[in-house]
């Protein structure tokens, strides 16, 4: 538990570090989330809740790289596998989600906080 508990604090600042650097979208993380346009899935990625529009697209796909990147920088760090690091990273985002946002169950449904 304690070593699931270092990854988790090693993930958690890496991702506040790098993950909303660069780019800027005509719509950001947390609008698209509060508008339900986005959701967070148990693979520790974004996913889009309705057909996204180029925006949607763009932003789920930035975000999506950077997670990725940090994730197996992570795994390789500490000598994880990349799945158990997404695991345990999109329980994180999930347990983290506002009540009322989207979230993925693990059989690949949306459904609301």
């Amino acid at each position: 538990m304690k070593k699931i508990r270092l990854l988790f604090l090693s993930l958690a600042l890496l991702i506040s570090v790098f993950a909303f650097q660069g780019q800027a979208f005509a719509i950001d993380i947390d609008t698209a989330k509060a508008q339900g346009l986005v959701g967070e899935r148990p693979d520790g990625l974004l996913g889009s809740v309705i057909t996204p529009s180029a925006d949607v697209t763009a932003l789920i796909d930035d975000v999506n790289a950077r997670r990725m990147a940090i994730f197996k920088r992570v795994a390789s760090e500490k000598g994880q596998p990349l799945d158990v690091v997404q695991q345990i990273s999109g329980q994180e985002f999930i347990a983290r989600t506002a009540k009322g946002q989207y979230v993925m169950s693990s059989s690949g449904k949306w459904s609301k906080k």
